[in-house]
């Protein structure tokens, strides 16, 4: 009996895929939980802080403010099965918290947040490309100086080498093509904003033909998995991204055994504040 495809894709779906189909297939398709890793969680918070600071006027976007949306972002948090969940304790928590101060204090270092004219915040965006669903979360659609679209995505690890850039820019490149079915316009921009401890940006221009073969790439992948349900055959990608999976126990490339996996796994699903547009192209 086939495995039943996934819904939609997204960009961390397709990078899952790429990196490991048989993690892929263990979250995508089995839904099998994850448990909370600190990175992921700091991660969360930093990106709801720099959503509140942007729902400032221009302004009020101030170091000092940015802090207090720190402050308010850890409250809603703090209860929050993600956060609890990494069962810190009162020291590793404090911790947890300056870093994420921190992230937020190099934020300014790249950018003036009051010169920024936001058009959406943690945008939801969903498009039809023949039978596939695409689906995403941008962090900041805005309108630069010309009333151009510029695309930002936030990233709180360690910013890629020279080698890496190319790969990590997949992902806004996937924005941009969304933007561009649902608007009828290609953004002028798309930019990476690392918050890490070399604060970086990384900015490429979309064009017509980055645009095609993000698509052509995306549709390969969707054949690939579509194939795999079918057959029922997620093969395994040792790497070093082995170290940090959470399915372990049930990779035979790591010694674990596939028949552990449950009959009938748990769906996670994350709820947001963010707008959503719909389009058929």
């Amino acid at each position: 009996m086939a495995f039943e495809l996934p819904t939609s894709l997204s960009p961390s779906k397709v990078s899952a895929f790429q990196d490991c189909a048989l993690a892929f297939r263990f979250s995508a398709i089995d839904r099998l939980p994850e448990p909370p890793s600190a990175p992921a969680v700091k991660g969360t918070l930093v990106h709801r802080a720099l959503e509140l600071l942007f729902c400032e006027p221009a302004h009020r976007r101030s170091v000092e403010r940015a802090q207090e949306c720190l402050v308010d972002a850890m409250a809603e948090l703090g209860m929050n099965p993600e956060f609890t969940g990494l069962g810190l304790d009162d020291t590793a928590a404090e911790s947890f918290f300056a870093d994420a101060s921190k992230m937020l204090d190099r934020y300014f270092l790249l950018e003036d947040p009051a010169a920024v004219s936001p058009i959406g915040i943690e945008l939801r965006l969903q498009v039809e490309v023949g039978d596939l669903r695409l689906r995403g979360i941008i962090d900041r659609l805005e309108l630069d100086a010309e009333g151009e679209l510029v695309v930002t995505d936030y990233k709180t690890g360690r910013a890629p080498t020279e080698q890496q850039e190319r790969a990590r820019l997949g992902g806004v490149h996937f924005y941009a093509f969304m933007c561009e079915q649902l608007l009828g316009r290609r953004p002028a921009r798309v930019q990476l904003m690392y918050l890490g401890q070399k604060p970086q940006m990384i900015i490429a221009t979309p064009t017509e033909q980055s645009t095609r073969g993000l698509e052509r790439k995306v549709l390969a992948i969707w054949d690939a998995i579509t194939r795999a349900c079918e057959r029922e055959n997620f093969q395994p990608k040792p790497s070093r991204l082995c170290d940090w999976c959470a399915f372990q126990a049930f990779c035979p490339a790591v010694g674990g055994d596939l028949s552990l996996v449950p009959a009938v796994s748990v769906e996670l699903e994350r709820t947001s504040t963010s707008m959503t547009f719909a389009s058929t192209g």
